[in-house]
């Protein structure tokens, strides 16, 4: 006769399972003999880290040819569509600040009510501290927006992409993502231990080849597309990846970090935006650290998966939980966006005058929809941090990215567009940067002419 199961053999059931996911045990392996490795008495000296050297040397040049450091300012005020550093006011374009919701005071006064009931901290994670109310009201929040079932917030975007993925997929399955995919999913990919396959940006047709020829080798399959890309301002078609994942049998889950305030008419996201149901998504993650204005992440989904990972995922599990005002202040900015969207509306309108004008000027926004991402492409990564460090000396704070973020030839400087920009600011901001970009191709012609005479 069966005996019942007692609730601690539930219990050790769980954290077996949990350490195992982990690639944890206490069984300890027999040692293996290894050789010692060749004794280099400076292995240990942290400058020679592997790239540590490289670094250095692009902080020297860019000191020799007087080109401030644009990384790590100290900003002085909120940055919004304006900031302070160093007692110099600027326009400011490095802000993910995108419906100006960072102060809105029932942002803040609600992470003031959390802060005065809870504290600052949840002390620990949420299976060992509990909940607190504001915790299971954000998730709540975020599933019914997206319509799901669950929702589970963790405390760093960039690690719900790494403890999702790490937990949901193993060696017999697969990851299919877009070329331009995030880095948190390629690192949550590579701990999952699943293959990896990467497919041409917002190409539909190329990631069907891959499934045609690949589909059938694996058990499990997800597809991971972003709603609107970081570094280039566009969006996919999700139709066509809803099709796919429909016909080969994939989960498909969204990023939409930079989509939710952003995309469609109400900045509901991906989905509005391209008219689709939310529901014909799987997985939706997400940040609170962008039109939220807190920080944090979170993945929306079916019952089943957000139990799994509650109770599964180191980055939830080892994890403290949320701190209760971030929690508060992102349910709070959601509630906002929802009931005002004008504030969408406006930052729509910003975006299409910055991105005209730019075209008017003859600057290479690429692939860019001209919502709340727009990059200037110039070409190589010195002269991307050369104007932008020209336009910072003229009151403008907009960061180069660079070499290896983007392929070389494809340096940029990134604008982030929000609500509270005004167009007189975008107009003086695109002019200045064709005068300065201008500038700086003259520039260099005439040296590259002064070399060449040289030479001959």
């Amino acid at each position: 006769m069966t005996q019942p199961s007692r609730p601690q053999d539930g219990r050790a059931a769980l954290a077996s399972f949990v350490t195992n996911r982990l690639g944890r045990t206490n069984a300890r392996p027999a040692p293996v003999e290894t050789k010692a490795p060749p004794t280099d008495e400076s292995a240990q000296d942290f400058e020679k880290l592997t790239g540590y050297r490289e670094l250095r040397l692009q902080r020297s040049a860019a000191d020799l040819i007087g080109l401030g450091n644009p990384f790590f300012r100290v900003h002085e005020t909120r940055a919004g569509a304006n900031t302070r550093i160093e007692g110099q006011a600027y326009s400011n374009y490095s802000s993910y600040d995108y419906l100006g919701l960072n102060g809105h005071p029932a942002v803040s006064g609600a992470a003031r009510k959390a802060i005065e009931a809870f504290g600052t901290s949840a002390s620990a994670s949420r299976i060992v501290a509990g909940e607190r109310p504001g915790h299971l009201k954000l998730e709540r929040a975020l599933a019914a927006h997206y319509g799901t079932d669950g929702c589970v917030i963790m405390v760093s975007g960039h690690a719900t992409n790494v403890t999702a993925i790490g937990a949901m997929l193993e060696a017999p399955d697969v990851i299919f993502h877009d070329a331009l995919i995030h880095n948190s999913v390629v690192t949550g990919a590579q701990l999952s231990g699943a293959q990896r396959r990467s497919f041409a940006h917002n190409d539909p047709a190329a990631l069907e080849k891959l499934l045609e020829a690949t589909r059938h080798e694996h058990r499990r399959a997800l597809i991971v597309v972003e709603g609107l890309y970081s570094m280039d301002g566009d969006a996919p078609d999700l139709a066509a990846f809803v099709e796919l994942k429909r016909r080969y049998d994939c989960w498909l889950m969204v990023d939409d970090a930079h989509g939710l305030g952003v995309l469609g008419r109400t900045g509901a996201g991906l989905h509005e935006h391209c008219g689709v149901e939310a529901s014909d998504v799987d997985i939706w993650m997400g940040t609170l650290s962008k039109t939220l204005s807190s920080c944090g992440g979170y993945i929306c989904g079916p019952s089943a998966l957000i139990e799994y990972l509650k109770c599964t995922a180191g980055g939830f599990v080892y994890s403290v939980g949320m701190s209760p005002p971030l929690a508060a202040a992102a349910e709070a900015a959601l509630s906002v966006m929802q009931a005002e969207p004008e504030r969408v509306e406006r930052l729509r309108r910003n975006g299409n005058q910055f991105l005209a004008l730019a075209k008017k000027h003859g600057l290479n926004t690429g692939s860019s929809l001209g919502l709340a991402v727009i990059p200037i492409i110039v070409g190589d990564s010195l002269k991307a941090v050369t104007l932008s460090d020209r336009l910072f000396k003229r009151g403008i704070n907009v960061q180069p990215i660079i070499h290896p973020a983007v392929p070389e030839r494809s340096s940029r400087l990134r604008f982030f567009m929000t609500s509270e920009h005004t167009p007189e600011q975008i107009a003086q901001t695109v002019a200045t940067v064709a005068e300065e970009l201008s500038a700086l191709e003259t520039g260099a012609t005439l040296i590259e002419q002064l070399m060449a005479r040289r030479g001959a």
